[in-house]
């Protein structure tokens, strides 16, 4: 067997097994159908040219039979009248129309026989198609019906492609339902015995951060405390005049107006309920300038 032949053979097998899978009965029963209702078509067109032509011939000798009628009665009055010469032309004439009726009733009895043959035929052509067009839509409505049930048992049982898919696809999302349920329920577990710890909690800073935040949060508190206090020695401080000191009188004007003598340092008197300015540094109550008698 030669390297063609077998590439023929696989070539053929391949091409048979594929319109196999492309083939549909239904579509071949309709198209088998549709090939015999145009051959009685046919076979029926037939049957009308046949008797069309059967129909002419018998008009063809109705003509025929008036015209040997009408020459014989020519013939015979050209004998009366003893022109024998035209008796004889007219019977002459006459004969030869019978003798292509003769031939049409030939033609006439083999166009009847073979409108007889094609009427049976049309008949039992037209029968065979009916019965054909019935077994037709049986063999269809039966392969239909099984074509139904196949497919509704392969998703019934999953063997279909599409429902292996979705069998698949559900499958996987319920094994990753599960594990996502697992791996919270062991997070919760660990987060629960202090295994792990949840960053969002307060609870979840170690020694050291909760030693840095004692330190700068005290920091701020005695930062504040000492600026609240400043803030209350400023207040309980008198405000500074901005007036200048009236002038020192003299000791004479101060004898005469009885004034009483200016006190020590030369301040402004303090004011009843007032405690004494102290004194600045390298002087004495007795004055500036003035030393002790220990000096």
């Amino acid at each position: 067997m030669g390297l063609v032949q077998r590439t023929t053979g696989l070539f053929k097998a391949k091409a048979n097994k594929a319109l196999d899978h492309a083939e549909d009965p239904r579509e071949v029963l309709d198209y088998a159908y549709q090939r015999q209702t145009q051959l009685l078509q046919q076979v029926r067109r037939g049957l009308a040219d046949v008797a069309t032509s059967r129909k002419r011939v018998e008009l063809q000798r109705t003509q025929l039979a008036r015209s040997a009628a009408t020459l014989q009665e020519q013939a015979g009055k050209a004998l009366s009248a003893n022109r024998e010469d035209l008796a004889r032309e007219a019977l002459t004439r006459r004969t030869a129309v019978l003798a292509q009726d003769a031939e049409l009733q030939e033609q006439l009895a083999a166009l009847q026989q073979e409108e007889e043959k094609l009427t049976a035929a049309s008949q039992r052509l037209e029968t065979q198609v009916d019965a054909f067009r019935t077994r037709k839509e049986t063999v269809k409505a039966a392969y239909t019906a099984a074509e139904a049930q196949t497919r509704i048992s392969e998703s019934a049982t999953g063997i279909a492609g599409g429902m292996e898919d979705i069998g698949a696809a559900m499958q996987r999302a319920q094994d990753r339902t599960e594990q996502l349920q697992a791996r919270a329920a062991a997070l919760d577990e660990l987060t629960a015995s202090g295994a792990l710890d949840d960053p969002a909690s307060p609870l979840a800073r170690d020694e050291l951060g909760a030693q840095l935040d004692a330190v700068t949060s005290g920091g701020e508190v005695e930062a504040e405390l000492a600026a609240m206090k400043a803030e209350l020695a400023a207040a309980a401080q008198p405000p500074a005049s901005l007036e200048p000191a009236p002038e020192r009188p003299a000791p004479a004007e101060a004898a005469e107006g009885g004034s009483a003598p200016e006190p020590a340092g030369g301040g402004v008197p303090a004011e009843a309920g007032e405690p004494p300015a102290p004194a600045e540094p390298g002087t004495d109550a007795a004055g500036p300038g003035k030393r002790g008698p220990n000096d």
